[in-house]
């Protein structure tokens, strides 16, 4: 099969597809790999580094859809991305179409099938997504400490607290992936974190990083209480495919003390937090009842050479079985896939 990786164009997203060591298993298997010139310059992977383990490098994103049958990227497509797609292409790249209704009609009309990482599932959960989320529950307190900070509009305090200064408090929505890794960082720091889930299992983990990490379960009163005194507060809440819900209303936010932080990774499904909306790097926060938000869409972005590693290990097998051509038997792939032929086929996508 001939395999697409097109350079991303999303503001200050750095990721590319697929490194060369997961191309070099695609060559090896028979197949064409194809990547967009500079498509993995921001990761640290030069053109030169592409080439010496066989794949094509094409010179536009124009050329670089001519000539693909699969397209493998990291964000949605956007913008002339959109022009460039046919109804011949299998597209398989994070998509959070429950967020962009726009995009999933313009898929829809283009008429192509469409397979997004994040939905992609086996017995053990989502394994595509599950290497970002690590990433962007990290990122989430290491970006919320520096917004804590008296220069970013902060209320000037220590996440992790000192002798003679209080700890700071962090408040996360979700014991999964993300939030799992908000919590360790934010524990590690010292910090006084609160985290809230569904799962016994999950808030037994979160229990055990330390002392100072409280787990309790999604109860509402307790959630409203708990938001009301944070000083950073991240959403991390998953329904896979599906819009997630909002568990922190504006009036929520609007008792939170001036100067305090929300970061919502959620945000790519819709956000968990009513006050939130998508931003990027370039202007990644706004105000709202005296409270930064910090709704940037492609976290792991910010640190694309670990984030490109971390995912293309997770993808090589699956796009190793879709390049094959025979992936109708493969349960975890047949869930990913979101629109078939233009037909939207997922169920979070058509309740």
């Amino acid at each position: 099969m001939l395999v697409g990786i097109p350079r991303e164009i999303k503001p200050l997203e750095g990721r590319v597809g697929l490194v060369p060591q997961a191309c070099g298993e695609l060559i090896h298997a028979g197949h064409q790999v194809f990547l967009e010139q500079g498509g993995g310059e921001a990761s640290g992977f030069s053109d030169e580094v592409y080439s010496a383990v066989g794949v094509k490098i094409l010179p536009d994103a124009e050329a670089l859809y001519r000539r693909a049958e699969l397209v493998v990227k990291v964000k949605e497509p956007v913008g002339p991305e959109l022009d460039l797609l046919r109804e011949d292409h299998l597209l398989f790249s994070f998509l959070h179409l429950a967020a962009e209704p726009a995009l999933m009609q313009r898929l829809q009309k283009i008429g192509l099938t469409a397979v997004a990482f994040e939905t992609v599932e086996t017995a053990h959960g989502l394994p595509l997504l599950a290497p970002m989320s690590d990433i962007a529950g990290r990122l989430s307190v290491q970006i919320g400490t520096t917004l804590l900070h008296r220069p970013q509009g902060g209320k000037g305090i220590l996440l992790g607290g000192l002798p003679a200064a209080e700890r700071g408090r962090g408040v996360i929505l979700g014991s999964g992936n993300a939030g799992g890794n908000a919590a360790a960082v934010a524990a590690g720091l010292g910090a006084d974190v609160t985290v809230f889930g569904r799962e016994r299992h999950q808030l037994a983990a979160m229990r055990e990083l330390g002392p100072n990490v409280t787990a309790l379960y999604a109860y509402a009163q307790q959630i409203d209480e708990a938001v009301r005194r944070a000083d950073l507060l991240i959403g991390a809440v998953l329904v896979t495919g599906a819009r997630t819900p909002h568990l922190v209303s504006a009036e929520q936010v609007a008792a939170m003390e001036p100067g305090s932080v929300i970061i919502d990774i959620s945000i790519d499904q819709g956000g968990c937090i009513e006050t939130i909306r998508p931003t990027t790097y370039e202007n990644p926060t706004f105000t709202v009842s005296g409270v930064t938000h910090f709704g940037v869409t492609n976290m792991p972005g910010a640190v694309p050479r670990s984030a490109s590693l971390a995912l293309s290990a997770s993808l090589i097998p699956y796009v190793l079985q879709l390049a094959s051509g025979d992936w109708g038997s493969n349960p975890a792939l047949q869930k990913g896939i979101n629109v078939r032929a233009g037909e939207v086929v997922h169920p979070a996508l058509n309740g």
